[in-house]
């Protein structure tokens, strides 16, 4: 097999029940496309059966299928950060595991990196997922984009196409957390989108808890942007202005009213309100602190336990 043109990297977490149908329908969809290819599959620290199933399938092409197995679970984003620092494509793809991102759909991103982009990220259409987190995805895109300058219209599709030097620029960040296809629209300079196809998952359940949802969204607010610091701080601002003419309003009420006990609970709602944004800010502020503390401590982001490959030269 001489250097691929297309390097596929998929994350895998218990996923023992779809890998053989992955297998099949991205090989068969890939030998039909007709460019050279390899597949990466990463796994993330799996509790099921995946490690041997993806042993099994290294079996089958040894130099087209390369499988990472790393010594725990380190994360979605550090298990494709692990497959880039192996692609050998010009064009790089990720894809999930659990064949929500139909794989028939690749050609589509090979051809618009062909047109000219750097970057190509899916949207899916006609997303197969609860009323819940459909929404949800919509309110965080908001977000994101007004406090990032971010625009994607679907983060959460992991159907991807990358050109190899913004995938060189990512792994050379060495970043302990990161938000890839938010870190990747950062280093690229004619990004897109285009629509992908999305289906209901093959098997097994979302490894994407609320609070898994959370933190990444944490991640990328953090990660991208100061807006949420200096937005507290001028609040805070407003704040500290506004507490000041209401103790110069109180004094001159005393002179000329006098003392009284009237008001106290309206006094003792606006402590607590005020206790509850400081509260709010320590927040903000901790998770930055916590960033930095996860950079310099140099800890390595992921730890590699294996890796089955064969090159050409083996």
């Amino acid at each position: 097999m001489t250097k691929p043109y297309i390097s596929i990297v998929i994350p895998v977490y218990n996923e023992a029940d779809n890998l053989e149908t992955l297998y099949q329908r991205l090989t068969s969809a890939m030998d039909e496309y007709g460019k050279t290819y390899e597949i990466i599959l990463v796994n993330d620290g799996s509790r099921d059966n995946s490690a041997a199933k993806l042993n099994e399938l290294h079996q089958r092409r040894p130099k087209q299928i390369r499988v990472i197995h790393f010594n725990g679970n380190f994360g979605q984003h550090m298990a494709i950060i692990a497959g880039f620092e192996k692609v050998r494509g010009d064009i790089t793809i990720t894809l999930d595991a659990d064949l929500q991102n139909p794989p028939e759909e690749i050609p589509k991103l090979v051809q618009a990196i062909e047109a000219g982009h750097d970057y190509v990220g899916g949207v899916r259409k006609n997303r197969q997922d609860t009323w819940f987190r459909r929404n949800a995805s919509k309110l965080n895109n908001l977000i994101r984009e007004r406090i990032t300058g971010i625009v994607m219209t679907d983060q959460g599709s992991m159907l991807r196409a990358y050109k190899k030097n913004v995938i060189d620029l990512m792994v050379a960040s060495k970043e302990a957390s990161t938000f890839i296809p938010a870190l990747a629209y950062s280093y690229s300079s004619n990004p897109t989108e285009i629509e992908v196809e999305h289906s209901a998952r093959a098997a097994g359940e979302s490894k994407y808890s609320v609070y898994k949802l959370l933190r990444l969204n944490f991640d990328l607010m953090t990660g991208f942007s100061l807006i949420p610091l200096q937005v507290f701080t001028v609040f805070g601002m407003l704040v500290s202005l506004l507490s000041t003419l209401f103790v110069v309003y109180m004094f001159i009420r005393r002179l000329i009213v006098g003392p009284e006990a009237e008001g106290l609970f309206t006094l003792f709602a606006i402590l607590y309100f005020l206790v509850g944004i400081l509260l709010m800010g320590l927040g903000i502020v901790g998770e930055y602190i916590g960033r930095i503390y996860k950079e310099v401590r140099k800890r390595p982001r992921f730890v590699v336990r294996e890796v089955l490959e064969q090159l050409e030269d083996q």
